[in-house]
This record gives structure tokens, C-alpha cells and sequence, in this order.
């Protein structure tokens, strides 16, 4: 008998779908998401993510230690890197702190919604 709940198998197969996309370059002419637009991202998204003020993505990680939330760090600076889209982080001893938001347009637009799932399957 399976203890797994269908809804965990669910909500992994939408952060897969939402990961499996590629951040694209904002040009500053689209307007943010907001209101109901959001819904459908953030259901997809999950895992204990925060929008905050319909103008960021905000988690934060807990760590057993300071080197582990570092190697965090670096690991979510690669994945930044390769998709040209860059969170503010902030590392402490035992937490690191990710806040997600396309700069350009002050506002969240799918590609934040896409790095945070890339986020959220980094091993920890």
C-alpha cells in the first residue's frame, strides 16, 4: 500500500515542467505579472515559495552548517549564470535566503518563476 500522496506526484511533475524551461532575456517591454496572472505560476511552483507584494520570490533554506549552505550558494550561482538570470542571495550560518525578481521590469515575469523551480531541485 502506497503512503505517497497523489498530490506530491502532482505538484513534482508541474516544478519539473516549470524547471525544464529556459529563463529568457527580459527586454523591459512586457508589464510584470499580477493579480490572477500569477496563480498558475505559483501553483506550479510550490515548495513553500513566497511572492511577496506581486514583486518577488523569496524562500529561505535551512543547513546543517555554514559550508553546506555555501555549497548551496555556489550551486545556485552556476545555475544564474547559465540562465542569465541572477537572484539576491543572502548566506548565513545554517540558512541562505533566495529572493527572485526581474530587475528590469521591477516585477516577476515567468522566467523568475523558471529560475526558482531550477532552485528549488538543487540538491541539498
Amino acid at each position: 500500500m502506497s503512503t505517497r500522496n497523489p498530490d506530491d506526484s502532482q505538484q513534482s511533475e508541474a516544478l519539473e515542467s516549470l524547471a525544464a524551461k529556459t529563463c529568457q532575456a527580459c527586454t523591459g517591454e512586457v508589464p510584470p505579472l499580477r493579480g490572477a496572472k500569477l496563480l498558475p505560476y505559483a501553483t506550479q511552483l510550490g515548495h513553500g515559495w513566497h511572492i511577496v507584494h506581486e514583486h518577488n520570490l523569496h524562500k529561505r533554506f535551512a543547513f546543517p552548517d555554514f559550508a553546506s549552505a555555501l555549497r548551496f550558494v555556489n550551486a545556485i550561482g552556476e545555475v544564474a549564470e547559465k540562465e542569465g538570470h541572477h537572484p539576491d542571495l543572502h548566506l548565513g550560518w545554517g540558512k541562505v535566503e533566495v529572493t527572485i525578481w526581474t530587475h528590469k521590469i521591477d516585477g516577476l515575469t515567468e522566467s523568475d518563476f523558471v529560475l526558482a523551480a531550477k532552485v528549488e531541485r538543487l540538491p541539498r
